[in-house]
Formats: structure tokens, sequence, C-alpha cells
């Protein structure tokens, strides 16, 4: 808009000054120029501040009052020289008129409120001033002006719809019709600066459905959606008037509550709302003739302003929401200061790790695996990590994290590699191991480049003898993916010769189906049943079923976690084929353990 008046406004000027009368023209001008200057002054206001909403309202009044101003200089511009008709710049006024009234029909096209009334102001003039011509073109021109006027508008109106529909399509969910997560996150970006600056508290429901998977599987999407439908009604109905109710995707959703005076009373009212919300999702649902039942797990997160990152937010509410999922679901859990403290932990472990390839810090340790006579017949790569500020930071520490960012990715191609290559030294320096496991997380294992990382490393480092020792270990988690995917990638990977080991069995999604299906060789047997079985009589009878289990699928069984004589005797009577654990060594470094296989 400035440049457009600024440039063309200079014409004037020199125009009116060839014919003697430029003083209204650079009055004119002058006019034109404060109102650029306030113009590049609200533009900045904009770019340069994270508005509130209450600030976003003043400044858009000001937007307004600011394009009102611009195009009344314009019409002032078209009365002040349409009546030049001895330099014929009345010409020039008519053409600006009729310009300016097709930029704000173009410009002006996101606010209905803005294009329409200027569009009418600057072609109304211009329709008198035809009219009064007295002769009969003038009366032609007059309905010329009137017809372009309702083109303009006709125009800007349909442009106006089909923006307001990709905007509609932008910001709302297809399925429910609520809004989806691109809006929430800038309503909660745009949310802070109010909170800060009135000292009042909102709240942040992250609410996720328990066992929705099931349902999909079971009954088929169609009906997983139509159920989605009637649940996003339900929590329309139960939510505060004044909060923002979206679908994040998936089953998750997200209620972000009005403004309150304090803490206290914050936590109160997302408490209370929370719980009701769990009572009415519990109430059955009828989906086509089905009778469904489905609980959530809701996290809460409470917000101030203090903390404008958005995504951290969320975070919050994410762990909050697991935490009631590991406390057995459809349960409320609100994020505090001892969870606030393991985030900004986990913060700087997700910063620390990002950089501890590059340093060296990550390295690899080897446990022994021996088979019922004491012999050492395989060996599980364990990765550890030895950082400069925290020394040794542990597995269960710093893997999920890796999970949760993706910098398993890399990390585990390290292991892979690190892993691959010591097999290969040790066959050369005459360590006949049978097996060598190595872990593999869910991630790294649906990673689109997996199969051929694993090929690669294969040629670089293994022989077709020394392939068949790599054993992947995976968690049981691993079949709540896509099962046919799943057996896909195992049996490319079977191709190279590396087998399959089914980590910690028993305490996770263990079914008969699953092994049939699932090309593995192998089951690790979970070290909480193992240090409970000379405690619990459950346990020895679950162990006792696994070996009868795995005999009859032909699988090849190791109990890790073995830590006293009695609970080897007892996995030897029952003809337990490896064994791993402190009663024989801890995890090794390369040299402790060639050692300890020499010895």
């Amino acid at each position: 808009m400035m440049v457009l008046s600024l440039f063309p406004g200079l014409g004037y000027i020199f125009l009116s000054w060839m014919h003697g009368i430029s003083a209204r023209a650079i009055i004119w001008y002058i006019g034109i120029v404060l109102v650029s200057i306030w113009g590049y002054r609200i533009y900045k206001q904009y770019l340069d501040n994270n508005l509130s909403s209450a600030q976003l309202k003043i400044w858009y009044k000001n937007l307004t009052l600011f394009y009102y101003a611009f195009f009344i200089l314009w019409l002032v511009i078209f009365l002040l020289f349409i009546t030049e008709k001895q330099y014929h710049l009345h010409y020039i006024a008519i053409f600006t008129e009729i310009g300016a009234s097709v930029v704000a029909s173009v410009l002006l096209v996101p606010d209905k409120k803005l294009f329409k009334p200027n569009v009418i102001m600057l072609m109304v003039p211009l329709a008198i001033y035809f009219l009064f011509i007295g002769e009969w073109f003038g009366y032609v021109l007059s309905i010329f002006s009137g017809i372009l006027a309702w083109v303009l508008i006709y125009a800007a109106e349909s442009s106006h719809k089909l923006l307001m529909q990709t905007n509609y399509l932008a910001n709302h969910d297809s399925l429910t019709g609520l809004k989806n997560r691109y809006y929430f996150i800038n309503y909660l970006q745009s949310m802070m600066p109010s909170l800060q600056d009135s000292k009042t508290w909102s709240y942040l429901l992250l609410i996720d459905l328990d066992h929705f998977k099931t349902i999909n599987d079971s009954l088929g999407h169609d009906i997983g959606d139509r159920l989605l439908q009637k649940v996003s009604e339900r929590i329309r109905k139960e939510k505060h008037a004044n909060s923002l109710l979206a679908r994040l995707g998936g089953d998750e959703f997200v209620v972000v509550g009005p403004e309150y005076g304090n803490r206290d009373e914050c936590r109160i009212e997302a408490q209370a709302l929370a719980e009701r919300i769990l009572l009415i999702l519990k109430e059955s649902y009828i989906v086509e003739l089905h009778h469904l039942y489905i609980s959530a797990s809701i996290g809460v997160s409470l917000v101030n302003g203090k903390n404008n990152d958005a995504s951290r937010l969320i975070k919050e509410a994410d762990i909050a929401m697991y935490e009631a999922k590991e406390n057995g679901r459809d349960g409320v859990i609100i994020f505090d200061d001892e969870m606030e403290k393991r985030v900004e932990y986990n913060l700087e472990i997700e910063q620390l790790l990002h950089f501890s390839l590059d340093k060296n810090e990550i390295s690899l340790v080897y446990q022994p695996q021996i088979d019922g006579h004491g012999k050492v017949v395989g060996a599980e790569a364990l990765v550890r990590w030895n950082n400069e500020k925290h020394g040794t930071i542990m597995p269960d520490t710093f893997i999920p994290i890796a999970e949760q960012t993706g910098s398993i990715i890399v990390l585990g191609h390290f292991i892979m590699e690190t892993a691959f290559r010591t097999l290969s030294i040790w066959e050369q320096q005459g360590i006949a191991i049978q097996q060598f496991s190595i872990n593999v997380s869910m991630r790294q294992f649906f990673y689109y480049d997996f199969v051929d990382d694993v090929r690669s490393l294969c040629k670089k480092y293994l022989t077709d003898d020394n392939r068949i020792k790599i054993v992947f270990e995976v968690t049981e988690s691993i079949v709540a993916e896509d099962l046919d995917k799943i057996i896909r990638i195992m049996e490319e990977i079977r191709q190279l010769g590396i087998r399959f080991s089914m980590d910690d069995f028993g305490t996770g999604y263990s079914s008969l189906s699953y092994l049939k299906r699932l090309p593995i060789d192998e089951i690790k047997i979970d070290r909480s049943f193992v240090s409970e079985l000379n405690k619990v009589e459950n346990d020895q009878i679950m162990v006792s079923s696994i070996l009868d289990m795995a005999k009859q699928f032909n699988l090849k069984v190791v109990a890790e976690g073995v830590e006293t004589e009695d609970q080897f005797d007892f996995l030897k009577s029952r003809k337990c084929d490896i064994y791993q654990g402190f009663y024989f060594s801890k995890p090794l470094t390369d040299d402790e353990f060639r050692a300890f296989y020499k010895k």
C-alpha cells in the first residue's frame, strides 16, 4: 500500500508542478508520507511483538483506520484534480480513482469489512462525476462505473469466500470439525502474552483415548471415526464456553481453558473438568449397532505465560498424560514441580546427547551369554554413555529420549556398526561365539533406510559365516504396529542371515498368534520374572510355561538377569538354553570380554 501510494504520488507532484498548481499536490503528498510512517509503525508492531488477543484487537482497529486513511487520501486527490480540464489532469484523476478501487478490491480481500466500503467510497464519487457531465456519454459512463463497482465487489467477495474456505480447511479437523493442531499451536502461542500481562492462569488438558487402536483394528476405521465424532461432541458439551477444543490427530484431543485469577483456582477448575470428561467419556456409545465402551487418560499442564514455548507446554501435558497411562489409565495427572525437574533434566540430556557421538562419549560393553555347561556362547552388546558433566548416564534414561527425538536413528546406526566391527575383529582373534545380540529400537526398525543400512554394514564388516551369529533383539511393543509390515522387514533382514529375538518376553503384548506368525528364532525371558524365581511361585510357573511353550515353537530361550545360583539351578533344571546376568558376569569392555572368554 505504501509503495503503491508514495511513488505514483510523486507523479502528481511532477505533473502539477509543470502546470503551476503544485501546492495542493505537495500538501496531499505530505499526508501520504505521514500515513505511510503510521502504517510502517503498525507493521513493525505486529512483526516485532507476539501480541495477545486484546492487543491484536487494538492493533486491528489501528490497521483498519490506516486503510481508510489511505483510500480517503486517494479520494481527496481525485476531488482536487477532477476539475483540472484545462491541463487534462482530470483524466489522470479518473484513472487513479479506478486504479485505487481495483487495488482496494484486490489487496483487502481477506477482510470483507474493508474492501466493500472502500470500493463503494471510491466508485460512488466517480459515478456522480460522470452523471453531472450532463451528456449522454456521461450517463453511460456513470452506469458503467456502477457495473465496475459491482464487478469489483463480486470478484472480491468470491475470492474472500474461497480464502475463508481455504482458511477453514487449514485450521479445522476434517473429521470432527474441531480446530486442528496448527490452529491450536498458534492460539496457545498468542495466548501467552495475554496471560503474562494480566498475571492470570489457564490450563491445557491433553486427552488420549485408552486402547482406541483396538477398536480400529477389530471393527474398522469407519466405526473408529464415528466414535471419535461422538467423543468430540461429548467433550464439546462439557467444556467451558470460553475455552478451546481441538483435535491434535488420531485419538488425541486438547482443551485450553479460559483465564483464572490465580493458580489454585485454575488447578481446581482443570481437575474438575478433567474428571467430568472422564465420566462422560466412559458412558456407552452405540455406533452402527455396536455398543462401545472407552476410557481416557488426561494430562494437565497449568499455564501462566512465563514460559512462552507452546511445544514445551504440550510436552508437559504429554508427560502427565503418559504418567496417567502408566498408573493404570482412566485417570488424571497434573504436571507438577517434580515432573518439571524431570523435564528440565531430560531436555538437558536431549541437548547433550546430540553432541555425544562427536565427543566420543558413546561406547559399547558386552555381557557374556553362558550355556548350561558354563561355556561362553554369546554376548549382548549394550550401549553406555559417559558424559563429561553427568558422568555415566544409564540407557534407561537416554534411550527413551533418543527414541522420542529421533536421534536413536543415528545412535542405533553407530551401535550396529561398532558391534559388527567388534564381532569381525573377535572372529579374527579366535573368539568363536555362537551368537551376538544387538538391541534394535522400534523407531529404528521402522526407519525407511533401516534394511539398506543393515545390508551395507553387513557387506562392509561381516562374512556369510559370521552374519548368522548376529541376533537383533526387538521388544514385544513392536507388535502393536502394522504386523504385516513388521514381518516383511524381518524377512528381508533374515535373508542376510541375521536372526531375531523377542526381548522382555512376557511383559507386554505376548501372544501365541504372534509367536506363530513372527519369524523369530529366540525369546528372552524378562529379568523381572527371573529375579523372583526363588520368592514367587507364580513366576516359577510363568517361566516354566514360557520354556515349555518355546520348545513347542522350536525357539531358543535366553534368561536374562540371572543373579543367584538358585535361579541358575531352577532354569537349568527346566532346560533353558542360554543364561545371562551378574551371576556370571557384569557387562564388560571389549578388552575385559576377551580376557573373560579366554579365562
